[in-house]
């Protein structure tokens, strides 16, 4: 029997995350859990990867956990350090192959919202930070995954603002506005999802170990499409959980479960 205790769903989440990526690419890597699993895949399946972050550090040598895109961890050595806007540059030019960003809304078509909750006037319950470099990240890049906690009001049919378009209203509706790319997959403590090809509605791609396609649509408020077979992730191994224990995130910065 393994001592080492299972996955708790914060860390299957990033291992999830870490999953998605691939060695010899360029990782434009967004705060939290995105780093998390950058830095595991690098540490693991993925160990020549470059690591871009949305400040400018470029490709740092692994240290402590940054506590955000704008931590001073984030341009640890770094062969060259950018200006933001340059930084977002590199996504317009073609030199980033996956990004990773969250949002407090995430609707079915991918859209993603990180601008306001509620309507303007009347309706406004919250105003969130904004696009920072979402828009940019979601609009130019090839290849971008998106990442949050899956709840009912988090995972609404349609978000209130769409601050990153992502499929837009689904089928060719992001071609016809001249965007290329588009999100590839969520990655969510619940499990990893895609869109279907021709709607663009999103889609169970796998399911954690525990989870179940009820669970999973109890947490959306729109209606989730269901493959044939659903499949069941393998929990990470106790190797994989060792080193995103005790190297990329000793600390617990971003691994550590609320009130725990």
């Amino acid at each position: 029997m393994s001592n080492v205790a299972p996955a708790n769903p914060l860390e299957m989440l990033a291992y999830n995350i870490a999953l998605e990526i691939e060695d010899d690419q360029i990782v434009y890597v967004g705060t939290g859990l995105p780093m998390v699993g950058a830095m595991l895949a690098k540490l693991t399946h993925a160990p020549n990867i470059t690591m871009v972050y949305e400040s400018g550090g470029q490709d740092p040598i692994a240290g402590d956990m940054p506590w955000s895109v704008g931590c001073p961890f984030t341009f640890r050595k770094s062969p060259m350090s950018m200006e933001m806007s340059i930084s977002f540059g590199q996504s317009a030019i073609g030199y980033v192959d996956i990004a990773f960003q969250g949002g407090a809304q995430i609707d079915m078509y991918g859209n993603v919202n990180t601008s306001v909750i509620g309507e303007y006037g009347e309706g406004l319950k919250a105003i969130l930070p904004g696009s920072g470099g979402g828009n940019d990240i979601g609009s130019l890049t090839q290849k971008s995954v998106l990442v949050g906690l899956m709840t009912p009001d988090r995972f609404p049919a349609k978000v209130d603002f769409v601050t990153t378009p992502g499929w837009l209203d689904g089928g060719d509706s992001r071609v016809k506005a001249g965007l290329m790319g588009g999100p590839t997959a969520v990655v969510t403590q619940v499990g990893v999802f895609d869109f279907e090809p021709e709607s663009k509605r999103m889609r169970i791609k796998s399911l954690n170990p525990g989870m179940t396609v009820e669970i999973a649509q109890m947490c959306a408020a729109f209606e989730l499409l269901v493959p044939d077979n659903v499949k069941v992730a393998d929990a990470p191994s106790d190797e994989v959980l060792t080193i995103l224990r005790e190297q990329v995130d000793p600390r617990k910065v971003f691994i550590k479960m609320p009130g725990m």
